[in-house]
């Protein structure tokens, strides 16, 4: 893997991880373009690690607070909305991860985060802020998050959907969907990590690695801050175009046989 294969790739995750448009499902496309089918796990891990240093970054002041107070409200949010994702992630990895390597079923993935988009944007506006969420709003939103182990069905784009499905203004349901996006990548890192300690860890230079880190921490980091904003006025229709668009070209491709 080249440094400016790993510095788009990085570009991809970063952006990807906080945009609506599914991250895994994306990196799938991008490694498959740069025939770096090979380079997964450990590229995957360190590219995770990225994005979750810019959630870190971003969030510092919300996680002393937990630190601080660890059986308070938010942390107790915090884990009502993971609760989900742990469940599914432990009884069924196996048969998500196969689906992942296989991208059978990539493109209609991309097609149901695009409905599930649509419908959310369609709904009557709320209101709720932070202090308004409560702990069915947390493992509702929770839920969303564990169905996007798919591959492509975007973790921000079923959260946000989620939160606005349970009246949260459209700029809560994106800092509560990236808030608990730290517990998901954290806990998938340390997933991919225990992996690697016992197989085969694929053969990538530091500085192709450290570059890709690097790209995916800087991207994350604009992309959680342009997201939020850009919620307070716009759409999340033109994401959910766009992942059509994408899933029926990858349909498209896939019945040609060329893909």
């Amino acid at each position: 893997m080249s440094k400016i294969e790993a510095f788009i790739l990085g570009i991809i995750q970063g952006l990807t991880e906080f945009i609506p448009i599914s991250s895994t499902g994306h990196l799938y496309l991008g490694r498959h373009l740069f025939g770096l089918d090979e380079a997964g796990l450990f590229l995957d891990t360190m590219l995770h690690v990225g994005t979750l240093l810019a959630v870190l970054v971003i969030y510092k002041d919300e996680l002393i607070k937990i630190i601080k107070n660890p059986f308070g409200k938010l942390s107790m949010l915090m884990v009502i909305g993971t609760i989900p994702a742990v469940i599914v992630g432990l009884l069924f990895s196996d048969l998500f991860d196969s689906i992942s390597k296989s991208g059978v079923t990539i493109g209609w993935e991309f097609l149901f985060t695009g409905l599930i988009l649509w419908m959310a944007d369609g709904i009557k506006k709320g209101a709720k802020k932070m202090d308004d969420i409560g702990y069915g709003d947390a493992l509702f939103i929770g839920t969303f998050q564990a169905a996007a182990i798919f591959p492509a069905v975007s973790r921000s784009g079923l959260t946000i959907a989620a939160g606005l499905f349970r009246k949260l203004d459209r700029e809560t349901a994106a800092y509560f969907s990236f808030l608990l996006s730290i517990p998901a990548i954290a806990g998938g890192i340390v997933l991919q990590f225990g992996e690697m300690a016992s197989g085969h860890v694929e053969a990538i230079s530091f500085g192709s690695l450290l570059i890709a880190t690097v790209s995916s921490a800087i991207f994350g980091y604009v992309a959680v801050v342009w997201m939020i904003n850009f919620l307070k006025k716009k759409s999340l229709k033109v994401f959910a175009i766009y992942v059509w668009v994408l899933g029926f070209t990858i349909l498209a491709l896939q019945f040609a046989g060329i893909f």
